[in-house]
């Protein structure tokens, strides 16, 4: 008589997710987490701080080149016209990060498009794109960025639109390579096989698979764009009539030995973000590779 057969007893472990994976290796990685805690610092002083330091950052409100302390009105001083450099730092926030933001967003959309394009078909497309993006990889970025703002307005949308148009070649030429790379494996092929589309490929397969380094790249272009708006403003080509980091490093320039605080503070701002920023970038390299996530 055949014995009755047993249920097995096999214990699964846990399946995890890739992204729970990313997120815990990168809450481990200390470095990430400082600038983290950096970057939140920022966006709260920038965004929340106004509403309780409701100082309008453009009214002279103590004499010119007070220093740090000097009234309890100026905790960190006034500029060359008697401008509170608290205020400016709290309210100029909105304007560097918005142009960052912005400019990045633009730069990753012109580089995605004309790089997974480049990389997905191939042959002629590739050739003519590839010029194209060599064209503006050889072109001085500053010195494009700044005709561009010469030739049309010294408004934040100029700016940001100025930055975006100088700094897509790297994440083009990233995606054409993850592109190349990916639109020969086997579940591209499937997917080809059943009979999708080239458009539901490119975004619906290949696209998500491409994303982890350039949401790397994207991070760590919004730390360039920040200094990309710093140094037109810094050179008189940002807009006079909104308040920003880098104006308040132009306009005070010439006065830094008799106020060092006007240019020192803002400049200690940007610092801090750009380098918050490139922390939170090198963790995500290290989270969303799945080699060092396998270690």
């Amino acid at each position: 008589m055949a014995e009755p057969q047993t249920q097995s007893s096999t214990v699964y472990a846990p399946a995890y997710s890739p992204g729970r994976e990313a997120w815990s290796m990168f809450i481990r990685n200390r470095s990430a987490i400082v600038g983290l805690v950096l970057l939140t610092a920022v966006l709260i002083i920038t965004l929340v701080c106004p509403f309780f330091y409701a100082v309008d950052p453009f009214d002279i409100v103590w004499g010119p080149f007070s220093p740090p302390g000097d009234g309890p009105e100026i905790p960190l001083g006034s500029d060359f016209v008697g401008r509170d450099v608290l205020a400016g730092i709290i309210h100029g926030g909105h304007a560097t990060l918005a142009v960052g933001a912005s400019a990045a967003l633009l730069t990753i959309t012109i580089g995605i498009a004309i790089g997974s394009a480049a990389g997905f078909y191939g042959g002629v497309v590739d050739e003519l794109l590839m010029r194209v993006t060599e064209f503006f990889q050889v072109l001085p970025a500053l010195l494009f960025a700044m005709v561009l703002v010469s030739l049309f307005s010294q408004s934040l949308t100029t700016i940001a639109i100025a930055i975006g148009v100088v700094s897509w070649p790297s994440v083009a030429r990233l995606t054409r390579g993850e592109f190349l790379r990916l639109k020969e494996l086997e579940y591209v092929k499937a997917a080809r096989a059943i009979g999708s589309g080239n458009g539901r490929i490119m975004l619906r397969v290949i696209l998500p698979n491409a994303l982890p380094p350039l949401i790397v790249s994207a991070t760590l272009t919004i730390g360039v764009a920040i200094l990309f708006e710093a140094g037109l403003s810094f050179l008189g080509l940002g807009d006079p009539n909104v308040m920003s980091w880098g104006l308040m490093i132009g306009a005070n320039r010439d006065f830094i030995i008799d106020a060092w605080w006007a240019v020192t503070f803002p400049g200690f701002a940007i610092f801090i973000t750009v380098l918050s920023v490139s922390l939170i970038g090198d963790g995500l390299t290290d989270a969303l590779n799945p080699k060092l996530r396998e270690r």
